[in-house]
């Protein structure tokens, strides 16, 4: 797959498809990009665990934290990697050793590693590389307008309101 590009059909899809993340790399830190994004998830009705060794055993935003991807509930869908290029192809090959696959491994912006793509991808899992699913959620789903950022997405349709404060859904075709 070219990892340069992604169309919105795959990301909305991946986007739809998810519902448990488990996030590498989690900070409780409230200015970390991590943070936000795991808060933004969590919003939006996504199951997150946070995944932090030095965090084990305590919480961030309600959500117990995990040592390591072992030590998760079940296999989650998807593996948000918010660690730098070289710890996610281990992070990839660790994920390979375990007896379970998650839907896809998505590692954050400026996070790319090829090779362990193209091993993740022969091993049946979707990839997605420098990108963020905030971004690429707050994008498609137009929320990303509402601070005058231009999505890229053009459409006549009306947004779908999903339950909560200000949540628009992605939505089915």
């Amino acid at each position: 797959m070219n990892h340069d590009t992604y169309s919105a059909a795959y990301i909305k899809g991946i986007l739809d498809e998810v519902k448990t993340v488990a996030m590498v790399g989690a900070s409780s830190n409230t200015v970390r990009p991590s943070y936000f994004v795991l808060k933004y998830l969590l919003s939006k009705g996504y199951e997150v665990w946070p995944v932090n060794p030095g965090q084990a055993g305590k919480e961030i935003l309600g959500q117990e934290v995990f040592a390591n991807l072992t030590s998760l509930p079940a296999a989650p869908d998807m593996i948000d990697i918010f660690r730098n290029s070289q710890a996610a192809a281990q992070i990839v090959d660790a994920i390979l050793a375990t007896g379970w696959r998650p839907k896809v491994i998505w590692m954050q912006l400026g996070v790319r590693h090829d090779e362990a793509a193209s091993r993740a991808e022969a091993a049946g899992i979707k990839v997605v590389m420098d990108r963020c699913p905030k971004i690429e959620y707050g994008r498609l789903s137009g929320e990303i307008g509402w601070a005058g950022v231009n999505s890229g997405q053009v459409s006549s349709k009306r947004p779908k309101l999903k339950s909560g404060f200000q949540h628009r859904g992605l939505g089915k075709n």
